[in-house]
């Protein structure tokens, strides 16, 4: 099998120090095997770096960002109760290592505390309960009336499972070579790798999505002050938050890990006033289902890049 072809990045950087920290990340990830885009943004002077940021992906569970703002407008508006109940059953429910989806007895959750478990410890079962009261569909057209063109809602999460099951069987080692694999020939045998199929999206509509959120530019003030407030429940602080944990900066956010990908999006938040999004979106060329270093990595670029960015 020939090589793959050289990747050379597209750099978004202000001026030649924003352009160095870019390219610093962007090496730092070529180097350990990572493919993916960057983008940090303050969202008070505008100033930002990143590279590839217009690149789509799926976005794994990072997808519940968008979507539970669709439900929380859902619920600001009147038309979803968060107080109604949500039967949860083990055995028709979501896979995932977390929340009710690793409950092995039925569970009946209120639709408000569903969105605390999706985005908190990022559970599918949970999520999927969700999307059984908003489809996918519905979600997809209010993110596009909302003019978040770049971001898609197709699937529930476990359609993520059932692709994976049905191109590997339940061999999940399989299911992560042919992700790796495919990522070369740019073939996707699993349909939710593909970001013409997947739930997807960019580095810059994400972060577009983000600094609209955090100034109450989209949907109603209720539903983004809520969003605001579950993303800074998020319990996984080993990516983006790794190196901006302090009691003088705040962050909100949430990861996304499937086969190869390792994700998250969020906001830093400092005392000083500064505030910078964040996404990163990576997929690793190599067959493991952990990698420290690439979370490493990860953490490095969101410190650096709001070193850069901060007033």
């Amino acid at each position: 099998m020939s090589a793959a072809p050289a990747h050379h990045p597209v750099y978004t950087g202000g001026h030649g120090a924003l352009l160095g920290v870019a390219e610093s990340i962007a090496a730092d990830w070529a180097a350990l095997g990572v493919r993916g885009s960057f983008l940090a943004r303050n969202l008070d002077t505008g100033e930002q770096l990143g590279f590839d940021a217009d690149e789509p992906a799926p976005l794994a569970s990072v997808a519940k960002v968008p979507f539970a703002l669709v439900v929380l407008d859902r619920i600001a508006s009147g038309e979803l109760d968060p107080a109604h109940p949500v039967t949860v059953h083990p055995g028709t429910s979501s896979v995932g290592p977390t929340g009710l989806a690793a409950f092995r007895h039925p569970a009946t959750v209120a639709v408000g505390d569903l969105l605390l478990l999706m985005l908190s410890v990022s559970d599918n079962a949970a999520a999927d309960a969700l999307f059984g009261l908003v489809p996918a569909a519905e979600a997809d057209a209010r993110l596009r009336a909302w003019g978040c063109a770049g971001i898609r809602i197709r699937h529930r999460m476990n359609h993520l499972y059932e692709c994976a099951a049905g191109a590997a069987g339940n061999d999940f080692s399989l299911a992560l070579e042919l992700a790796v694999r495919d990522e070369r020939t740019g073939r996707h045998t699993i349909e939710t790798l593909d970001p013409a199929h997947a739930n997807a999206g960019s580095a810059a509509a994400l972060v577009a999505l983000l600094e609209r959120v955090w100034r109450d530019g989209i949907a109603t003030p209720a539903a983004t002050a809520e969003l605001r407030r579950l993303m800074g429940l998020q319990v996984f602080t080993h990516r983006l938050a790794s190196e901006l944990r302090a009691d003088t900066l705040r962050w909100s956010g949430k990861t996304g890990t499937f086969l190869h990908l390792r994700h998250e999006i969020g906001v830093v938040e400092a005392e000083s006033g500064d505030r910078v999004a964040m996404a990163a979106l990576t997929r690793a060329d190599r067959r493991a289902a952990l990698a420290a270093d690439i979370d490493l990595a990860i953490g490095a670029a969101g410190r650096g890049a709001f070193e850069a960015l901060r007033g």
